[in-house]
């Protein structure tokens, strides 16, 4: 994405294109220290990761999942894991845009702190209301639904910097356009990674918790 935007910035001609020699040392910097970082991060990772211990005997064979009704479907589980946290911060998203984009100074640290505990709060209780709405189905691939239940809170706030952009910002031009959408996309990917995370590990706490204490013949 950076590389997009640079290479637009080029174009355009704009002063805030780095010359090609930084472009250049950037990329050596990752490739010498990012990449075999990452990779040796990830192969420490698989090995010290033991297996997964279930907290009650499973099936080696799935079970068959029943027609579930429209409303346990997965699109409708983003829509309402994504609107939920979405609207807890929607107010302070239009201060954090105008101090980014704008001309504002934001100075309600306190409150955005505040807003943050429940913004992760409330993609947790969502995840697990969500999760045990699912498994009442009968439907156990909870999983990456788990992820994608609070994550989507990512697209929704991509929808409202589209809002943002066209109905409350000043800006215009190729360059604009594409600096801010380019890394508002990516902060939406951050925002999804983030919760998807917290949705993830809720909902794995809540399961663990009833299979623990479900008692089985």
């Amino acid at each position: 994405m950076w590389s997009v935007v640079n290479t637009i910035h080029w174009v355009s001609g704009s002063t805030q294109a780095l010359p090609f020699t930084t472009v250049l040392l950037l990329l050596s910097t990752w490739f010498l220290l990012g990449c075999p970082l990452t990779i040796l991060g990830g192969i420490l990772g698989k090995r010290a990761a033991g297996p997964f211990d279930a907290p009650c005997r499973t099936r080696r064979i799935p079970r068959e999942i029943p027609t579930q009704p429209w409303y346990k479907s997965i699109v409708v589980h983003m829509t309402i894991g994504g609107f939920l946290p979405f609207s807890a911060i929607s107010v302070e998203l239009y201060y954090i845009f105008a101090t980014v984009w704008g001309r504002e100074q934001y100075t309600l640290f306190g409150i955005l702190f505040i807003v943050a505990i429940i913004l992760i709060s409330v993609s947790g209780c969502i995840s697990v209301a969500l999760t045990y709405f699912q498994l009442s189905g009968e439907d156990y691939r909870w999983w990456w639904r788990s992820v994608f239940s609070a994550g989507s809170t990512g697209f929704f706030m991509f929808l409202y910097s589209v809002f943002y952009y066209f109905r409350r910002s000043n800006m215009s031009g190729i360059v604009q356009t594409v600096e801010f959408f380019g890394y508002t996309l990516l902060t939406c990917y951050v925002f999804f990674l983030m919760l998807g995370t917290v949705s993830f590990f809720a909902s794995l706490k809540f399961i663990c918790y009833i299979y623990c204490n479900l008692k089985m013949d």
